[in-house]
């Protein structure tokens, strides 16, 4: 079961073309919103993306093996909601990506006792190896099941030949696997694309949300599918398409968000998702339950436990045997106003939070401005350096100007520069533009020493830019602005003001006020984006936590933070403390302002202080 894997190769690979088009090839019926998902033209294999043919093995394909805990869970779950399909004569069980036969193992054990079924399994995988050790160990362990064992590839098999790929369609009662885990930096540029415009995919693509669709289309109405998999897909915009699809043609039973449990090596943050092909749209659930796990520092409520698995059914904090705190919640599945959206966990006392939260918003901070990411050059040690200095006078650069980084993020105010970009763009006419090299001498000089480097960006030559230009240079004459920056990545929110005119580098985000009174709106909304108010409100509206509680401070998130009336009398104080914060460096003696801001924001949505619900 080639499962997850969040490894990051050097360099930089071009952006996919988003794909706005209609999903085109088999899975346009699965797309289109009509009930029948008969078999439409296959996309010849030909044409799909090389298999992952890459020198470390296990980044390729994404594995990473089921703890035989979580497989235990998994099929158990999978079995108690699929009663009403274990009466029949056969079961045709499917796992796309067989691995080690762990699953699958644990699947036939949850079905001993529960059905007098014919078993038939088939099951895919690329590693001949794995294919070997599995089959002797599932054969031994189950001698009465029939098994169908194949070396391929199971996406590559759907998109083959009519007659294979048929065999593969509406053919299973129970699917169960942990599908590779592949990022597009992984697959690449062209393999990410060939994916999204197979499958109706937008954004960042990765493998996992074509199995996960293949997998839908392998189900027989009422069959049901029970997957591990990468919690991305559950919180970030450009699975929207994948969120719609799988609420669309499932009924999902329970969500699993495994959150930081680190039950993989893998840097990844897992889900568990157990559905079922709904027959028609009044089969399908009106509420999802939906599990929340995450390392906490609160005090446990209960006696220790022996394993993240043990506790992934209960409600409060618990300790387990490791030492490791967590916090479960129990709820269910809220996607907001469309099939598209995030999906969080919900509770009566969450809805009615942000219920008073919403009635006491002026407006969301994207009604500010638009939310950026810094620059990229993809060539950072060539552009970005922080001993210029070091250079002769007649050989620094022209073009130099300062950068932030998240190095010298604060709250309210960042510490002292540190570093420089030569920053080769300009604005003329209103109108971004490439500075001409020959009336900057000293940079043209610069950046010839590194041609080869600057040239080796192939992509850059390939979209018609100059060889010395940065890829993402953002705009020009939004610098000189005051903005507000924040960090990508922290387990705080670390928001602070810029007025020095500096650039900011792609490891942090900004934003310029568009409307009158700006400087005053931004002050409000870094007090609001440093407050323990923001942290509880990002909590329940996106809850999308890395590893030891740190948040991802990304547009999609930030967009949505509310403000509060700008002209009330407590925002006014806000302000006006926000900006006595900001003229003050960094200090301990400080915490007292900030507590006095926090204690005002909370007011200003209408609570008294920090909530506990």
């Amino acid at each position: 079961m080639a499962e997850m894997s969040d490894t990051r190769p050097a360099g930089t690979a071009r952006k996919p073309r988003k794909n706005r088009g209609a999903p085109t090839g088999q899975f346009s019926l699965l797309m289109s919103g009509g009930e029948d998902l008969s078999p439409s033209p296959v996309v010849a294999a030909a044409s799909l993306p090389r298999r992952y043919e890459y020198v470390d093995a296990k980044k390729s394909s994404g594995a990473t093996y089921t703890p035989s805990s979580l497989a235990d869970y998994l099929a158990t779950q999978l079995v108690s909601e699929a009663e009403r399909i274990l009466a029949g004569s056969e079961l045709r069980i499917l796992d796309p990506a067989l691995g080690d036969g762990v699953l699958v193992d644990a699947l036939l054990n949850a079905l001993e006792a529960k059905t007098k079924a014919t078993v038939h399994v088939t099951a895919f995988e690329t590693d001949g190896t794995a294919i070997k050790q599995a089959s002797e160990y599932l054969r031994r362990r189950h001698p009465k099941i029939s098994f169908d064992i194949r070396q391929g590839d199971f996406l590559r098999s759907l998109s083959g030949t009519a007659a294979s790929a048929r065999q593969l369609q509406n053919a299973f009662d129970l699917i169960i696997a942990n599908p590779p885990y592949v990022r597009t930096q992984i697959l690449g540029a062209e393999e990410a694309r060939s994916l999204a415009e197979r499958f109706g995919l937008e954004g960042r693509v990765d493998l996992y949300h074509a199995f996960l669709l293949g997998m839908v289309f392998g189900l027989r109405p009422n069959g049901m599918l029970g997957v591990i998999t990468s919690n991305r897909f559950m919180t970030t915009r450009g699975a929207g398409a994948l969120r719609s699809i799988l609420q669309s043609r499932l009924e999902l039973c329970h969500v699993w968000d495994l959150g930081d449990t680190k039950l993989f090596d893998a840097a990844v943050l897992p889900a568990l998702l157990v559905g079922a092909r709904a027959a028609s749209a009044s089969e399908r659930p009106k509420a999802s339950l939906f599990t929340s796990i995450y390392e906490t520092t609160a005090t446990a409520d209960a006696t220790q436990a022996a394993n993240v698995v043990a506790i992934l059914d209960k409600d409060g904090v618990f300790t387990i045997k490791d030492g490791r705190t967590f916090t479960v919640k129990q709820g269910t599945l809220d996607s907001g106003d469309t099939p598209s959206g995030l999906w969080r966990l919900s509770t009566d006392n969450v809805r009615k939070w942000i219920d008073r939260v919403a009635d006491h918003t002026w407006a969301p901070l994207r009604a500010l401005g638009k939310v950026r990411v810094g620059v990229k050059t993809t060539a950072d040690r060539v552009f970005i350096r922080d001993d210029w200095s070091c250079l002769a006078g007649s050989s620094r650069p022209e073009l130099l100007r300062p950068l932030i980084t998240h190095h010298i993020g604060r709250r309210y105010r960042a510490s002292a520069v540190v570093k420089q970009i030569l920053y080769p763009h300009l604005v003329r006419n209103g109108v971004r533009v490439v500075a001409d090299l020959a009336q900057y001498p000293s940079a043209a000089q610069y950046l010839e020493q590194h041609r080869a480097t600057l040239e080796a960006r192939t992509y850059v030559i390939e979209a018609g830019r100059r060889w010395y230009e940065i890829w993402v240079p953002q705009d020009p004459a939004a610098w000189s602005q005051t903005k507000l920056v924040f960090r990508d990545i922290s387990d705080r929110p670390m928001f602070w003001i810029d007025q020095e005119g500096c650039v900011v580098n792609g490891d942090c985000y900004w934003l310029t006020c568009e409307r009158p009174a700006s400087d005053d709106l931004l002050w409000l909304a870094a007090a609001i984006s440093n407050s323990t108010f923001i942290e509880q409100f990002y909590d329940k509206k996106f809850n999308n936590k890395l590893y030891a509680g740190r948040r991802r401070f990304i547009t999609q998130y930030v967009e949505e933070f509310p403000l509060p009336d700008p002209e009330s009398d407590l925002s006014r104080e806000i302000i006006d403390l926000a900006r006595a914060r900001g003229a003050l460096e960094e200090s301990p003696t400080h915490e007292g302002m900030e507590q006095q801001i926090d204690a005002l924001v909370w007011r200003a949505f209408g609570f008294a202080g920090p909530t506990s619900t």
